[in-house]
């Protein structure tokens, strides 16, 4: 890539990244909970199950925001990445590395009682980023 385009990428990387950190830790309300207990959930494919139950009372913005919000938020990691860290142009390795930072960022998520680890999420994340990883590719075909 060129050098002016490599430079745009990173930098709308460092904002992108800085803004989904601020939605997983301080955006939509999130207040920390310390006194709470600490929650997560480590069996996949749990809670994406709990949204498809249309029976539970939970609204459907809120299934939709959890659903394709988590896949939609990675797409441009999966984009990016790839441009930025040539290194990450292989699916194993871009699938290593997101997996690794979003592992951190939920845990954190939980351990500062701003949310919880969900192992569903870390999944949906990681099928926005192959779905940007997809795009990126079918964009360098044409």
């Amino acid at each position: 890539m060129k050098q002016p385009r490599r430079i745009g990428a990173r930098l709308l990387l460092f904002f992108y990244a800085g803004a989904v950190i601020y939605w997983m830790f301080i955006g939509f309300g999130r207040t920390p909970d310390p006194e709470g207990p600490l929650q997560y959930n480590l069996e996949p494919l749990r809670t994406i199950k709990l949204y498809f139950n249309l029976d539970n009372g939970v609204s459907y913005g809120y299934r939709l925001v959890n659903l394709i919000g988590n896949v939609a938020v990675f797409v441009p990691f999966g984009i990016l990445l790839p441009l930025v860290k040539g290194k990450l142009r292989s699916i194993v390795r871009l699938t290593l590395y997101t997996g690794l930072w979003v592992l951190i960022l939920e845990c954190l998520q939980m351990l500062l009682h701003v949310g919880s680890f969900d192992i569903d999420d870390l999944l949906l994340n990681l099928l926005g980023v192959w779905i940007g990883y997809i795009v990126l590719r079918l964009m360098r075909w044409k």
